[in-house]
């Protein structure tokens, strides 16, 4: 239930712009209020502007910011006194309006103004908030919508039929609410609310209170029902749920991700597995989208996928997955080509939300931001519904309405303004040793070019410290932290399964755990060698095993990197459990690429070579091991490096990752089997 949230302490604002940014961050971090990137508010305001003349200014919401996190410079000033005149015209169309507003802009390095601009332009109070309540919501997706309306509110409100916003619906606003004196809100049919105030605090308590009444009504009414026609099926367990994706998501992201890669996630809420189970969710799913906002981000309607859980057959419901897919696609590029216009480009014709009886709710997305972002409203699409059936029956959109907003350019709009896709955009990499100086630095170089990150470590602090750096750094859920000791096959299993579980699958191996050995030959004890196998060579099996089912599952093919050894290729003395160890993990690599080729599963190798600064093994005994063997002091031994290769150049984590990026990236697509030496030169181990 909505909840006033204002604080009275915190009405220490200076400016008029500064209490509508504390006002919208309020209505937004509310997402039963105000979707994601939905709605908009505004605040009127006497300024001085550039020849220290007073103006009467509108500051209103940009477009493509979202009112939770939105701060003043998300805001638009605009000069009233250029908008006014437009009250007096009949028409105008998106373009000749955008156009218009850009010219009455007092700054143009502001942001393009909200798209219902006018609506807020138009209406003759000081504070105005348009958001998205799901129980008003839930009103104006009722079929008896306007009855339910007047039994809450009375007179008190103005109800608005369904038209796309823009020019016509502010005009259609601003004289309902002039022509009802009593007027304290409007109902926008299948669209939302808009309310107002004199002052910040009185629009925002309006807001709150306009939302509560409506919730008191529906709940009143929700008591003693069945809702979405009761219970049909049962929810497996959270054992056998996991259990279930594990299997059926690396299918989904495959399926999903033909024309271009996608993140997938997974939602098993009570509110989602009451809604998919139940009897009515099938036929309620393909009704519409519950509100314009949601279209761009959960397509017209999900992909509801017909299974019986209490079958617990996971093979049956992968075929079903695979069918339902194909269908939603085939349906999909019908749906464009009845409705497009000249002009229109497709957008994935893949569904952003799947609804499985017994397991929930899957989205896609080319982030897991993105994906987030369609459960968000998925959800608030269940909480319509929900309050839509208890008062009726649930309407939405026509197919050409519809379409009207999923490929309105001023919607469109806004997703243009998020940053380009880069190289690693839409793929996910799991790295071994990721905590350590090379796994860092690898995590880094691909999360710079947008990618994903599973930090996989023996060492759970250290990849939880770092993804949480990574996280703070670029948003939420980019990295994951798993604990995983590379020579325990069941930590690997569950290392993998969670990546899985997380983000749908795998398209980047990186395999750089490690350890290192020195002694003389005969020195050599069993415990040293059978380290140095379990981990280099058993550990770099056991993760590239589990990690090619899942990409064999997905059919989108994958890169593989083994960080292999200057001493992969050379033997160097008193090294004879690394060196072997090496060896065998670069031909291992190689025997892999043979194999996975057929499945456009490419395989390479890293050969560094002593790569001390930030490494853990350098930190450990090898390193006064190697000196000695050198016959030099531990703190000579960088120097010894750099003097024997033929760049005369020390090797750093960073000049790793760098081959690790290319090599995991589109420009080397052709290439599989591959060793690339990363050691400065190193005549006695050039290969050949």
């Amino acid at each position: 239930m909505v909840k006033n949230r204002w604080d009275d302490n915190k009405n220490t604002f200076t400016t008029e712009l500064e209490e509508l940014v504390y006002r919208s961050n309020l209505l937004g971090q509310d997402r039963s209020v105000a979707n994601w990137g939905g709605g908009n508010t505004s605040a009127k305001s006497t300024e001085t502007d550039f020849k220290g003349n007073e103006i009467e200014v509108m500051w209103v919401k940009g477009s493509g910011s979202d009112l939770a996190t939105m701060k003043s410079n998300n805001f638009t000033g605009l000069k009233l006194d250029d908008i006014q005149p437009l009250l007096d015209r009949e028409d105008m169309s998106d373009e000749e309006m955008v156009d218009y507003l850009g010219h009455c802009m007092v700054d143009s390095k502001h942001p393009r103004s909200s798209i219902e601009t006018l609506l807020h332009a138009f209406l003759p109070f000081r504070h105005v908030d348009h958001t998205h309540p799901d129980a008003i919501i839930s009103i104006a997706c009722a079929d008896n919508g306007m009855d339910i309306a007047k039994e809450i509110y009375g007179n008190r409100f103005v109800w608005v039929p369904y038209i796309r916003p823009g020019f016509k619906l502010s005009k259609m606003i601003a004289e309902g609410v002039k022509n009802n004196p009593d007027a304290e809100l409007v109902i926008m049919e299948k669209h939302g609310l808009v309310t107002w105030g004199e002052t910040s605090k009185e629009s925002y308590d309006k807001t709150i209170s306009i939302i509560q009444e409506a919730e008191d009504y529906i709940e009143t009414k929700a008591k003693g029902k069945s809702l979405f026609g009761g219970k049909k099926y049962p929810s497996l367990n959270e054992e056998e749920r996991n259990e279930i994706l594990a299997q059926i998501l690396p299918i989904i992201r495959g399926q999903v991700s033909k024309d271009n890669k996608m993140i997938v996630t997974n939602d098993s809420s009570e509110a989602i597995l009451e809604f998919v189970n139940s009897r009515d969710a099938k036929e309620l799913s393909q009704v519409g989208a519950a509100c314009p906002d949601h279209l761009v981000h959960t397509k017209r309607v999900p992909l509801y996928v017909e299974w019986d859980p209490s079958s617990k057959d996971a093979d049956s419901l992968k075929e079903s997955i695979k069918e339902g897919i194909a269908s939603f696609r085939e349906e999909y590029l019908a749906y464009f080509n009845r409705n497009k216009s000249e002009g229109d480009k497709i957008v994935e014709a893949v569904p952003r939300v799947l609804l499985i009886p017994g397991i929930g709710m899957i989205n896609t997305g080319k982030s897991w931001s993105a994906a987030n972002v369609s459960e968000s409203l998925y959800h608030r699409a269940v909480a319509v519904m929900r309050g839509s059936t208890v008062l009726g029956n649930f309407v939405s959109l026509n197919e050409a309405e519809s379409f009207a907003i999923e490929y309105w350019p001023l919607e469109l709009y806004k997703l243009s303004l998020a940053p380009p896709e880069a190289e690693f955009s839409r793929k996910i990499a799991f790295i071994t040793g990721g905590a350590g100086g090379i796994g860092g630095a690898t995590s880094k170089r691909l999360l710079s070019e947008g990618a994903h990150v599973v930090v996989a470590d023996i060492d759970l602090d250290g990849a939880r410290e770092l993804a949480a750096e990574i996280n703070q750094r670029y948003g939420a859920n980019r990295a994951l932290a798993v604990k995983m000791d590379v020579t325990k096959e069941e930590e690997v299993k569950e290392a993998i399964r969670r990546t899985v579980l997380e983000y749908g699958g795998l398209d980047i191996i990186v395999n750089n755990a490690g350890l290192a050995s020195s002694s003389p030959f005969e020195e050599t004890t069993m415990q040293k060698w059978n380290l140095n196998i379990n981990v280099l060579v058993t550990g770099y099996f056991l993760v590239a095993r589990e990690a090619f089912k899942v990409m064999k599952k997905q059919e989108i093919g994958g890169s593989m990197v083994f960080v292999g050894s200057k001493n992969s290729i050379y033997a160097g003395k008193n090294a004879a459990a690394y060196s072997t160890a090496k060896a065998a993990e670069v031909h291992l690599a190689r025997t892999v690429a043979a194999e996975g080729g057929e499945h456009g599963i490419r395989v390479n190798s890293v050969l560094p070579d002593a790569v001390i600064r930030g490494s853990k093994i350098w930190d450990s005994n090898w390193k006064e091991e190697r000196a000695s063997s050198y016959g030099i002091g531990a703190d000579d031994l960088e120097e010894h490096y750099r003097k024997r290769t033929i760049l005369n150049v020390n090797i750093l984590p960073e000049d790793i990752a760098e081959s690790i990026a290319f090599l995991a990236s589109s420009k080397s697509a052709k290439t599989t089997g591959c060793m690339v030496t990363v050691d400065g030169g190193v005549a006695a181990a050039f290969t050949r």
